[in-house]
């Protein structure tokens, strides 16, 4: 197949999740970045560009220009890859949407529910495909209990405990570099930062593992490091549409804990426990108290979900490989829609509509903390 074509906005100088972005793209090599606008510095974009080998006349000076000239070459990009603060995301991918490109998203999708609808919106009246990176749901074996969980294995789950502690914002007066410096800033990051760092991983994990829909949440949100304007801990308890409920918790002052995502699924038949930290294997356990522990490349996981692991079993599969899973999902639908094969049963990926949930859930648990800690429905 000829190689797709893609742009960036975002993933400048020092950027960690750009070229997270541009490796895991390139995992399959199945498209090209010919395009960009890296940074709101033109001289930082230029740079950006001869790092990466683009032809200087398409690197652009802002997201806008870019949009609209990549849409009316006849060699333009056929889609986008959006990499910038959260308080952006709204106004570069409607752009390119409006222009006809589809496009990929970092998470939070936007600052605003009805953004996200907006964003929707576009999306289904274009006729545009549209990945929000939970990059965690591309690991074989999150995609195994997906599909563990809907052919009814467990039985009907009552409870779900998921947390997502880090440590790397416990100091005051350190802010992580670069990275946490625009997470802590509302200018950059909107009202939330580590919900929406981290608590927006969790919704979508659950979601995704579980097919649960949140019915209603109480948030306890707090701001416990001197300095930090922003929440760096947050409590949320759930009820989930079905009767089930559940508890998330996520920090970013937990020392000891790197990127701590863990999901414990309890059902009527059994349990699942995944930690994204040793994703290459699922713990199952019966209702008679047996422990099956799975492993990433043998003989018991669900083969729609083998089929995306690039290694033999022993060889640790990661982050990257996860994010390129998504990646390859979405390259092949974009394939598919050029060439006119395309079903909605070939997306493997987070949808726009994933990230407009993850919205939804933000706002529903600043609205519960707004009001004193009340249950809030989404």
């Amino acid at each position: 197949m000829k190689k797709l074509r893609y742009g960036m906005v975002g993933g400048g100088p020092e950027s960690f999740i750009g070229e997270a972005h541009r490796k895991a793209i390139q995992l399959d090599a199945l498209a090209e970045l010919t395009a960009g606008c890296f940074s709101r510095s033109f001289e930082k974009c230029r740079i950006t560009g001869d790092m990466v080998g683009i032809d200087p006349e398409r690197c652009y000076a802002s997201y806008e220009e870019m949009a609209k000239a990549e849409a009316a070459r006849e060699d333009g990009i056929d889609f986008v890859v959006v990499v910038t603060p959260n308080a952006s995301h709204y106004s570069i991918c409607k752009a390119f949407l409006e222009n006809g490109i589809h496009v990929s998203c970092d998470k939070p999708l936007c600052l605003e529910v009805e953004q996200a609808e907006e964003l929707c919106r576009l999306a289904r009246e274009k006729n545009l495909l549209f990945l929000v990176t939970y990059t965690y749901m591309g690991h074989v074996t999150a995609k195994h209990i997906r599909r563990y969980i809907a052919s009814g294995k467990l039985g009907k789950i009552r409870t779900v405990m998921a947390e997502y502690p880090q440590g790397w914002l416990a100091r005051e007066g350190e802010w992580g570099g670069k990275q946490g410096e625009w997470r802590c800033d509302p200018a950059q990051s909107g009202a939330v930062n580590c919900l929406g760092d981290l608590g927006t991983h969790v919704e979508n994990a659950v979601a995704v593992l579980t097919g649960l829909k949140i019915k209603r949440v109480l948030a306890r949100m707090d701001a416990v490091v001197p300095g930090r304007v922003l929440d760096d801990n947050d409590v949320v308890l759930v009820e989930y549409e079905g009767g089930a409920t559940g508890c998330y918790w996520t920090s970013q002052f937990a020392i000891g804990h790197d990127n701590d995502l863990r999901v414990r699924i309890y059902g009527e038949n059994g349990s699942i426990l995944w930690s994204q930290e040793t994703s290459e294997k699922v713990t199952v356990i019966s209702a008679e108290g047996i422990i099956t522990e799975l492993h990433r490349g043998n003989i018991g996981i669900e083969p729609a979900a083998a089929a995306y692991g690039r290694l033999p079993s022993g060889h640790t599969e990661g982050w990257y490989e996860a994010m390129g899973n998504l990646y390859r999902s979405f390259t092949d639908c974009v394939y598919a829609r050029k060439n006119g094969t395309f079903t909605e049963s070939m997306i493997d990926f987070p949808t726009v509509e994933d990230g407009l949930e993850g919205v939804k859930f933000i706002h529903a648990c600043l609205r519960s903390q707004a009001n004193g800690n009340t249950w809030e429905e989404l």
